[in-house]
Formats: C-alpha cells, sequence, structure tokens
C-alpha cells in the first residue's frame, strides 16, 4: 500500500475476498455514487474511487473460485463479486493494459462513516462518455489478487 495514505479495508460478508483501498478521501465529507442502474440499485451499490496518482486498490481473492466477474449494460466494466455470499465488491474497467476501479463503500469496514449517497446515472451516458468518466474518476493502481 501507499506509504502516508490512509487504508480502508473491507471485503465480501464470508471473507473470500478482501480489499485494501488506499486513499486521502475524508470519509465525513465523501458521498459515494448511488449508480441508478437496476443491478446497483438490486445490490445497494454505492461507489467511491479517488483518481488521485496515490490512490491504489487491492482486491485479494482467498478463494480464488469465488471470484465471480459479470457484465451488463454496455459490457465495458466488470463487477467483481463473491460467488459465495454474492457480495459486490468492486467494479473494473480495463483499456490498453490500465485497470481502473471503484469501490463498493457498502463492502467496507468504515461505510457509515461516510457522507450519505449521491444518485449517479451513468446509464443516461453514451459508451464513450461512460469510458471518459471512469478514467477522470475512478482508481488508477488497480491490483487483483487471486
Amino acid at each position: 500500500m501507499t506509504a502516508g495514505i490512509p487504508l480502508l479495508e473491507g471485503g465480501c460478508h464470508c471473507g473470500a475476498i478482501t480489499l485494501a483501498f488506499s486513499t486521502a478521501l475524508v470519509p465525513a465529507s465523501t458521498a459515494a455514487r448511488a449508480c441508478d442502474c437496476s443491478f446497483c440499485r438490486a445490490h445497494g451499490a454505492a461507489w467511491l474511487s479517488d483518481a488521485n496518482a496515490n490512490a491504489q486498490l487491492i482486491v485479494h481473492a482467498h478463494r480464488p473460485e469465488h471470484l465471480r466477474r459479470y457484465r451488463q449494460g454496455s459490457e465495458t466494466a466488470q463487477f467483481l463479486l463473491c460467488g459465495a455470499c454474492g457480495v459486490l465488491v468492486a467494479v473494473v474497467f480495463d483499456e490498453d493494459g490500465d485497470t481502473y476501479a471503484a469501490v463498493n463503500a457498502g463492502c467496507l469496514a468504515a461505510r457509515e462513516t461516510f457522507a450519505p449517497a449521491v444518485t449517479a446515472s451513468p446509464q443516461t451516458l453514451a459508451p464513450a462518455e461512460k469510458t471518459a468518466r471512469w478514467r477522470q474518476l475512478w482508481i488508477r493502481d488497480v491490483q487483483i489478487q487471486a
């Protein structure tokens, strides 16, 4: 993890997938983005990301057989879920060898310390607008360890 940057930890309910999010975001003044698509609403997902160069996300699949990837909508991004307990932990987007990600605030241990979520409507964006938004807002240093 990045030295000197606060660490937010979390994961799925059963512990098969954990994550460590190094970010300078201050939870009390940071509102996650609650996507209004049917998939995110069904999972109660609200997304956090930090495009700061020092931000980092490590997703660790302690039981790799439980790491599930699901594409929906434009099928550009992949949702990372636990196949055992069903918790949605992150969403990733791969482009030109780079991986960008956002974390589901609901799977973080500090979830109660964030400002109330705000609604976001990315489904109204064209595919090129979505990917431009992801490149602008999402975490750029992403590791998925299985």
